[in-house]
């Protein structure tokens, strides 16, 4: 977790913490925690960043697989791997969750019989569960697998991130997309 933080960050709350412990004002607010046998909590990042398709905020590289401007692709339910309602990535995503997906009942099956429950909420981190109709960022590598196994989502292709592309073709990607651009561009068109 403090590998998403500004740098400093950690010591600035580490410091803050050990002053309040010290001195007693955590135990004065916080103290009854000690006397639970369990606590069940949860942390929450905030981000305050624009959406994707606003504010001058979004890197170079944040383009989609029809090299433009990244779009958004859910604010309800709020997807993205930084929650921030886009497929956007960096070097804490790991799993490259960067296919803006509009989830059916199918994909939805598919991917908790592989081991990604995206339906079951999961309060404590935010997750509301998904139903079919919801766009969600998904990782490259399970959607190309739902694909070979014939349960591929559908796909937002200005909405999906160019980095999906290291992992699935673009043709692969059309076969499933469900906005079709203006202008084909890169599309072939």
């Amino acid at each position: 977790m403090w590998a998403l933080l500004p740098a400093g960050a950690e010591e600035r709350i580490v410091k803050r913490l050990d002053d309040a412990l010290r001195s007693g004002d955590w135990d004065a607010r916080h103290g009854h925690l000690r006397e639970l046998d369990a606590h069940d909590g949860a942390l929450r990042l905030v981000v305050s960043e624009p959406p994707c398709s606003t504010g001058d905020t979004v890197a170079v590289s944040d383009r989609n697989v029809l090299e433009r401007k990244l779009e958004d692709c859910s604010s309800e339910p709020l997807t993205g791997f930084y929650r921030d309602g886009c497929c956007r990535t960096g070097p804490q995503d790991i799993g490259s969750h960067t296919i803006c997906a509009v989830v059916t009942s199918e994909f939805l099956e598919h991917q908790r019989s592989i081991g990604n429950d995206l339906s079951t909420p999961v309060p404590q981190f935010g997750f509301p569960g998904l139903v079919p109709g919801d766009r969600w960022c998904v990782t490259a590598a399970n959607w190309l697998r739902a694909h070979q196994d014939g349960a591929a989502a559908y796909v937002v292709l200005a909405s999906t991130h160019e980095r999906a592309l290291e992992i699935v073709p673009l043709d692969v990607l059309e076969q499933h997309a469900v906005d079709v651009p203006a202008d084909p561009g890169p599309l072939g068109g």
